[in-house]
Order: structure tokens, then C-alpha cells, then sequence
């Protein structure tokens, strides 16, 4: 796991865009797969997977935020 170091909302601004962009880049395959072959069902299912490790990954690094206060 790679620390960063957040002094500001624009500091964590960055890092949630940067963080969000990098699942996406390693998860957004699935949806585009579902998307290409799948049924509605499976890209209901791929997209709420996709959103939910970006919520995940949102409120664990809030969590620390708020455990660092």
C-alpha cells in the first residue's frame, strides 16, 4: 500500500481523481466486456462492481482521514 501524504481538500482532490482514474483503468475491461457480449443483467452487475471498489476505496481513505484528526 502507498502512502500519501493529504494536507488539503485539494491534495485529497488529486488523489481521488488519480485513485478513481487507476481503478478504472484495471476494472473498466469488465464492463466493456459485459457491455460487448453481455446482458443487461451482467452490465448492471460489472458497472455496480465498478462503482462499489471506487466507494470502497473512497471511504477507507476517509476513514483514515478521520482517524488521523
Amino acid at each position: 500500500m502507498e502512502t500519501t501524504t493529504i494536507q488539503s481538500r485539494a491534495d485529497f482532490a488529486q488523489w481521488a481523481i488519480e485513485r478513481v482514474s487507476a481503478i478504472i483503468a484495471a476494472q473498466a475491461g469488465d464492463l466493456a466486456v459485459a457491455a460487448r457480449e453481455g446482458s443487461d443483467e451482467t452490465i448492471a452487475a460489472a458497472a455496480n462492481a465498478l462503482g462499489q471498489t471506487i466507494v470502497d476505496t473512497l471511504l477507507e481513505v476517509f476513514d483514515g482521514l478521520v482517524d488521523a484528526e
